[in-house]
């Protein structure tokens, strides 16, 4: 028996979990550590996921297949495709960063506070959430990734509401009843999903007779399985449905800008760059594959939502005087992209989408991991509270101006190339969608361009004028994504090389061929 990859990549951070949990209380660093050198083994077997993936090979790589509930036909099945590689890679590359960046924030606060931040509780919890996502990528039997899909909104929970941002004008007390608002806000709209999707997961049991994704898709393709057109229809928007708001997108998307709000800097990047990406990957794994006629049948409102996210999202991020909301909008913005780029059905689109997950990720990591670092030595969220930063910090703002070039898809810069490819593949089918989406790229530049001039330019106050430059451990967070988002910028071939393939294959599922170019040929 060859030995269990993936089931072990997933399997070491909820180990990790529980040993970090159970560290004494008087070894904080001690938990630390642990949860860092975990963090770090688990990207040391997601590369080796990435290494034996074979994009030329079969569909489902790596495969894994148990009995578990024989009665209820539910299998321990678990498989990856180059889309799932691919955020898997993310996720794992990510989570050290996460760690590194969050190194104080469940440091215990200041004497006389009545609150005390568990540390080992903190690391804990964001080895479980990696834990989870990384096996909800991996899973092919949809029961199994059901049941983590739902699982993560737990550790999320307590994260959100248990260690949120100290930085709140409104005082202690002010800012734990916010916490608890934006807390249970996403888990009650993320559980109203999760409880729609789970009506649709007993249907399709009823309708298919078991869970297999691989078999299911497998009947419907050689016919031996047939859907009632209004069946496929329903399961379908129940499955999309809490897609959408994990994803978010508009109008599910109204719980990211408290959570992000509320949430610490590296907690943010796990919910909009981790956690929503489960959510969009969904939605090419299950929706299309499991649902093609009934994805077709709702492409055209699905990619109204998507320009009304991309529009909506943008306006919203000009108008916003926190930097976290500012970011949150911008990415219910981003991800109109992606899912705009998924149900254009063309191979451009759905590449451009993938890799869009893959960028937007490290984009959003580096810019708003440099805005908590920011946030932290000021202490305000509010943008009119900053001015001169670049004079004092000139390296802190340098990473800050970068990381949000990438975010408005500067040529030379990872995003760029997944939000052009999203745009071409869409305007070839729908060109009024693509031409109308490119309102977001003009908004990006203007709410990220009047963010940098607002907080790192301009005279210097006095409330930043002490303001340290970025130290050592975050130069080590912030470094090597800015070098990946260059990297990946000039040569994104290393990840369309991996996801190409699986995208050609989900096309095939849906009996969709990209339309071919309306040009007449050379005399």
């Amino acid at each position: 028996m060859s030995f269990p990859l993936l089931t072990a990549t997933a399997a070491l951070p909820a180990v990790g979990a529980v040993a970090t949990a159970a560290v004494p209380a008087a070894r904080r660093t001690a938990a630390k550590w642990l949860a860092l050198l975990v963090s770090l083994a688990t990207l040391a077997l997601a590369i080796v996921v990435l290494v034996r993936f074979d994009p030329g090979g079969s569909r489902y790589q790596l495969t894994e297949s148990h009995a578990w509930i024989t009665d209820f036909g539910v299998r321990y099945e678990l498989g990856v495709d180059g889309i799932a590689v691919a955020l898997i890679a993310l996720t794992a590359l990510l989570m050290p960063f996460i760690v590194l960046a969050g190194w104080h924030d469940a440091d215990p606060l200041e004497t006389g506070s009545r609150r005390w931040r568990p540390t080992q509780g903190f690391f804990a919890l964001i080895l479980a959430v990696e834990a989870m996502v990384l096996i909800s990528f991996e899973a092919t039997d949809v029961f199994v990734f059901y049941i983590f899909f739902e699982a993560m909104l737990i550790p999320m929970y307590f994260l959100i509401g248990g260690f949120g941002d100290r930085a709140h004008e409104h005082g202690e007390e002010a800012a734990s009843t916010q916490r608890s608002y934006a807390a249970v806000k996403f888990l009650l709209y993320n559980l109203v999903g999760g409880l729609i999707m789970l009506a649709a997961v007993i249907g399709l049991y009823a309708v298919a007779g078991n869970f297999s994704l691989q078999e299911i898709a497998r009947a419907r393709a050689d016919g031996s399985l047939h859907m009632a057109t209004s069946t496929e229809r329903w399961l379908f928007l129940g499955f999309f449905f809490a897609f959408a708001v994990k994803a978010p997108l508009w109008p599910l998307h109204t719980w990211l800008p408290n959570a992000m709000q509320e949430s610490t800097a590296p907690v943010a990047v796990l919910i909009t760059a981790v956690v929503d990406k489960v959510g969009t990957f969904a939605m090419l794994r299950f929706c299309l594959q499991l649902f093609p006629e009934a994805s077709k049948w709702a492409t055209p409102v699905i990619l109204v939502l998507a320009l009304v996210s991309i529009v909506y999202g943008a306006l919203l991020a000009v108008g916003q005087r926190d930097i976290k909301r500012l970011v949150a909008y911008a990415s219910i913005s981003h991800f109109g992209f992606i899912v705009m780029g998924i149900f254009a059905m063309t191979s451009q689109g759905q590449s451009g989408a993938t890799l869009y997950m893959v960028n937007h990720g490290i984009s959003t990591a580096a810019l708003m991991l440099v805005a908590g670092f920011l946030i932290s030595r000021r202490g305000s969220r509010l943008i009119a509270d900053y001015g001169g930063v670049q004079k004092v910090a000139p390296v802190l703002a340098g990473t800050f101006l970068i990381g949000g070039l990438a975010t408005l898809s500067l040529p030379g810069l990872a995003p760029f190339v997944s939000e052009f490819l999203v745009l071409v593949g869409t305007f070839t089918r729908h060109p009024v969608i693509g031409i109308t989406a490119t309102l977001g790229i003009v908004l990006a530049a203007l709410y990220t361009l009047v963010l940098y001039q607002r907080t790192m330019t301009g005279p210097v106050k006095p409330e930043v004028s002490a303001m340290p430059d970025l130290r050592v451990r975050e130069l080590v967070v912030v470094t090597p994504l800015i070098v990946l988002l260059i990297f990946l910028g000039v040569y994104p071939k290393p990840v369309t090389d991996i996801v190409d393939p699986a995208v050609k294959q989900t096309m095939s599922d849906v009996h969709k061929k990209d339309p071919k170019p309306e040009v007449e040929a050379a005399k």
